[in-house]
């Protein structure tokens, strides 16, 4: 296979191109043989599926607002590892961002909407950029392994979030009320981000396609997405080109911390209009700061490759619940349905770099080998 590769290049990029749907085809594969232990019939659960995600004008508005958290997480996913760091964080920064937002918004209910809600997005921003910088600064300088640190500021931010929402940031009305829900009162109306109506599909979806585009050009087209990319590529060599490594190791985090804090922010301010906990991150993000890590890697850790693979992801999320509804599956299987997807992706895409390293190997072992000497006649 290595060799028929060399000598059909083309053929190569195409399959590196379509290997995470191909590994996503296998996990429905896989999903198939279980639905059939459950004697449901495949055909009609995926078709399901399908339906679910695409069916009708709200199907579809739920698969787009489903994927914009995973889009953007995954933008900053793709900025951390272009640098040579991994973010584990993104549950953490996800909700730091959502928090924040909604506390200014809480603070200042009377500002009106067209300053309030480009203010909170922009707290949300830094907010998670700050909770981003705090493991990129242990990295770059205590040599602090960035995926511990990511995951311990994890549970610090939702632990935070329990605390504010049971206490200082609770619904004033929940203080009465026996159940003692922990939520936030709701924003004020004039804050929400604008909607397709009758649907919930906002703007925030815009605002993440337009980031992707935005987050491409910064990596591909400016000094310092060149100089993020060339330590990701190799410390040592950008270190003797002039490079500051340490810099751009926090910068990759902290950039990749706020594009999950700005994910938070929007879904406050275009989706639940509140915060709210159940006592874990997962209640309000709906793990999209971890299966964000998957979308970047669907996209081959390309920002414009994310917006396809986040709406993919979108549309398996939003299609599994009535997958569920139609066929009486589990819940467990929903669950492992996706857990089989991402085994697979991350697999595929394991798989792909080994052959691309294999196949670079060749190419220069290739170009630098002395040619045959001449036979005297």
């Amino acid at each position: 296979m290595q060799d028929f590769f060399s000598k059909y290049p083309k053929i190569w990029r195409a399959f590196d191109i379509l290997l995470p749907f191909l590994a996503t085809l296998a996990a429905l594969g896989v999903g198939a043989v279980m639905l059939m232990v459950f004697d449901a019939n495949p055909v009609v659960a995926y078709g399901a599926l399908l339906e679910g995600a695409f069916g009708s004008t709200n199907a579809l508005a739920d698969t787009l607002v489903k994927a914009t958290p995973l889009l953007l997480v995954a933008l900053g996913i793709c900025i951390a590892f272009r640098g040579g760091v991994i973010n584990i964080g993104g549950e953490g920064q996800l909700v730091l961002g959502a928090v924040t937002s909604t506390l200014i918004g809480l603070t200042l209910p009377e500002m009106p909407g067209y300053l309030m809600i480009p203010v909170a997005l922009l707290v949300g921003f830094l907010a998670g950029a700050f909770w981003g910088a705090i493991p990129g600064l242990l990295k770059a300088y205590f040599n602090v392994n960035e995926i511990l640190s990511t995951i311990m500021m994890n549970a610090i931010a939702v632990q935070g979030m329990n605390y504010l929402l049971r206490g200082p940031m609770i619904d004033p009305v929940q203080l009465e009320a026996a159940s003692r829900i922990p939520q936030t009162a709701r924003l004020s109306v004039a804050f929400d981000l604008p909607r397709l109506v009758p649907t919930r599909l906002h703007l925030g979806t815009g605002l993440a396609i337009i980031a992707a585009f935005l987050v491409f050009i910064f990596l591909w087209r400016t000094v310092i997405g060149y100089r993020i990319r060339a330590v990701g590529l190799n410390p040592s060599a950008s270190r003797y080109a002039g490079i500051n490594v340490p810099r751009n190791i926090v910068l990759s985090l902290l950039l990749s911390g706020a594009f999950c804090g700005l994910a938070g922010a929007i879904q406050v301010y275009g989706l639940h209009h509140r915060m709210f906990t159940d006592g874990s991150a997962t209640g309000f993000t709906g793990s999209a700061g971890f299966n964000g890590i998957v979308v970047a890697l669907f996209g081959q850790l390309h920002p414009l490759g994310a917006i396809p693979a986040s709406f993919l992801f979108g549309a398996l999320i939003v299609g599994a619940n009535k997958l569920q509804r139609v066929m009486q599956v589990p819940s467990s299987f929903i669950i492992a349905l996706n857990g089989l997807v991402v085994v697979f992706v991350v697999s595929a895409d394991y798989w792909r770099r080994k052959i691309s390293r294999r196949r670079e190997a060749e190419m220069v072992s290739e170009t630098t080998a002395p040619a045959d000497p001449k036979v005297p006649t």
